[in-house]
């Protein structure tokens, strides 16, 4: 945890002791009464927090915030719905890669029952975007939907952005070597851990992607994910 963040509701409120925060900002940070931390407002600005006394029960925090944050970057993902460990890491690493948006879809090859696990439902999906955003040093958070259909969310994407979807079987270029002249902004696309359907391809074409590959190696949803959007990053400058 590099940045403690708090939301807009919290920051006038004590800081229960029994909070990970908490805990951090004593155990780890290792700071006293009169101390700064590194502190972040979610989708608001960086800047301090000060440990002003330590009680049985709570801290008492003051903060003073700094400028606004510069926006994330302008990529997309589209990930065919993976198990809920999975969906963890890709929403913790790629919040933590500064993505703008991640759409978990409905697949034809995917496991109907993951858009129904406890991660969705209770709404817990969003402290790993938190955890990402606070291991970047980062307060803003990317835009997340879950459980549309490829059809319905490639519908809602923007007019403008240039489209990748990495597919194993019939992709004819590298995203390594893929022309990337012009592009301002990106969407790409990572199928269900048994890939894309026949189907989805044919969409996925008509809807103005190209299929492109990491290369011969099959990799894990997590790692393509990961390894994908650090390379397009790098390769137009974002990083």
């Amino acid at each position: 945890m590099n940045l403690v963040l708090f939301r807009l509701s919290e920051v006038d409120l004590p800081l229960p002791r029994r909070d990970p925060r908490a805990q951090h900002i004593l155990k780890v940070l290792r700071r006293g009464p009169g101390d700064s931390f590194d502190a972040g407002l979610l989708n608001g600005p960086r800047g301090k927090g000060t440990l002003v006394s330590v009680h049985v029960e709570h801290l008492s925090l003051a903060f003073a915030w700094g400028e606004p944050p510069p926006p994330l970057c302008p990529l997309v993902l589209l990930i065919g719905l993976p198990r809920p460990q999975t969906a963890r890491d890709i929403l913790r690493e790629a919040t933590a890669l500064g993505v703008s948006a991640l759409h978990f879809i409905r697949t034809e090859r995917g496991e109907p029952g993951y858009a129904g696990s406890t991660l969705w439902r209770s709404g817990a999906w969003e402290e790993y975007l938190i955890s990402g955003a606070a291991q970047a040093g980062c307060t803003r958070l990317p835009e997340v939907t879950h459980g549309r259909s490829l059809l319905e969310t490639i519908e809602s994407l923007p007019a403008g952005a240039t489209r990748f979807a990495l597919d194993n079987y019939e992709a004819r270029a590298a995203l390594t070597t893929c022309n990337l002249s012009g592009c301002r902004s990106a969407v790409l696309a990572l199928g269900a851990e048994r890939g894309w359907a026949a189907v989805e391809r044919r969409l996925l074409r008509q809807s103005g992607f190209t299929l492109v590959s990491l290369g011969e190696r099959v990799l894990r949803t997590e790692t393509a994910c990961i390894a994908a959007i650090a390379l397009l990053k790098a390769r137009l400058g974002w990083i």
